[in-house]
């Protein structure tokens, strides 16, 4: 990816702004109808399968076929279910962290990671802006969320892209700067952060919480047992 990109890398003024973008389109998601977002995600997403699947097989007949295939499941009637769902909006959750992850660097995935959570923060418990676009989304039953049953209670958990993308981009950053092991480490101890708050916020019948926050506590604690460990290590010699 980076040499299809020829080594461009985004600054900390543009991380910001990316911020700011998805924050705005929160915002706007608020206040458009339904259909409307309908025809613009089913565009967005369709255009987003077709350019990779042709950055990995330059065919045009080829990269037609994913998003060909997305928009018959979702439009025809009664094919369309939480399997299908779950299984593009990972893909698109992946294919983002890929592309994006190659063009952040150390210094402008931490800016960005600590913007995106402030952000996701008011949008949650302040303007509230992000679940009334969460409900929308749901109501479509668009690929922008992934929806999981839970154990042994009843109910579902449901995580947007954001925080999938997000976790995606701190741990391709973590494993460019300390290696794949590493990397492993903090997908680990990301996932095992999630299921201990999201148990927690079960139990106390928390409906929203911004994942953003329990995906940097997962991955500032990977990094934080790193640290001591390198420190006792270099005291003990």
């Amino acid at each position: 990816m980076k040499s299809l990109l020829g080594g461009k890398e985004l600054r900390l003024r543009d991380a910001a702004l990316l911020v700011v973008a998805m924050g705005f389109t929160v915002t706007i998601l608020v206040f458009i109808p339904g259909m409307a977002i309908l025809a613009l995600f089913l565009f967005i997403y369709s255009l987003v399968l077709f350019t990779f699947t042709y950055l990995v097989t330059p065919r045009w007949y080829v990269a037609v076929l994913p998003p060909a295939l997305f928009i018959f499941l979702y439009l025809y009637p009664n094919l369309w279910n939480l399997y299908w769902l779950n299984l593009f909006a990972v893909v698109f959750a992946v294919f983002v962290s890929v592309y994006l992850g190659s063009l952040f660097t150390w210094k402008t995935t931490a800016v960005f990671a600590a913007l995106l959570t402030i952000m996701d923060i008011v949008q949650v418990f302040g303007t509230k802006f992000m679940v009334v676009s969460s409900e929308k989304m749901i109501g479509l039953l668009l690929p922008t969320m992934v929806i999981l049953p839970t154990f042994p209670s009843e109910g579902w958990i449901i995580l947007g892209l954001g925080d999938i993308f997000l976790s995606g981009l701190l741990v391709i950053q973590t494993t460019q700067k300390y290696g794949r092991k590493f990397g492993i480490v903090s997908t680990i101890s990301i996932a095992s952060f999630f299921l201990l708050l999201e148990t927690i916020l079960l139990n106390y019948i928390v409906r929203y919480f911004p994942a953003t926050a329990m995906v940097i506590c997962g991955w500032l604690t990977a990094l934080g047992v790193r640290y001591l460990y390198q420190s006792l290590v270099f005291e003990t010699g």
